[in-house]
């Protein structure tokens, strides 16, 4: 299954792991959570494939990270290696296209991708999109404007919004 490259980030007060194969960035992990949850997402969507630790190749990655944590970035031009099914690939497209500092509701990406009773299916693949951030799932809310789930964990989906609405 290949190599997948995995480094920490810290910036500020950040801290998680990413990773990417040869293809791109394929983990962002989840606030405080370390290693073990890499382990355990490669183990389900990528068995097989060796996890290195390569702090130098997953430098284009931390310093795009490390913008958008500090303020000084919205979007990102880094490859992606998403994997997901076609269903899921088409789930992410409609979050990456997700304006920085604007929420939407699960609703309104189900109807973006032409399946407006596809809500819950829509929540599953959001559930498991593998690159927080990059593809911002944070910014996807419930239909009542509360926040709902997030693999982060309610109070990271919380940091994110709020700073993208300061930028």
């Amino acid at each position: 299954m290949g190599t997948i490259r995995w480094s920490q980030l810290q910036q500020g007060d950040w801290d998680l792991i990413i990773a990417a194969t040869d293809k791109g960035l394929c983990w962002i992990g989840s606030e405080g959570r370390g290693f073990d949850e890499l382990e355990e997402w490669a183990g389900a969507r990528r068995p097989g494939a060796e996890l290195i630790r390569d702090d130098r190749a997953l430098d284009p990655y931390r310093k795009q990270l490390g913008e958008y944590f500090d303020g000084g970035r919205t979007e990102f031009d880094l490859p992606v290696d998403l994997g997901g099914t076609p269903f899921q690939q088409k789930v992410w497209q409609a979050l990456r296209d997700i304006p920085c500092g604007e929420t939407v509701t699960y609703s309104d990406i189900a109807e973006r991708i032409g399946h407006p009773t596809a809500v819950r299916a829509v929540a599953a693949a959001i559930g498991a999109n593998p690159v927080l951030m990059l593809v911002p799932c944070h910014r996807v809310i419930g239909k009542n404007g509360k926040l709902t789930g997030f693999r982060g964990g309610l109070s990271m989906k919380e940091r994110l919004l709020a700073l993208e609405a300061a930028e």
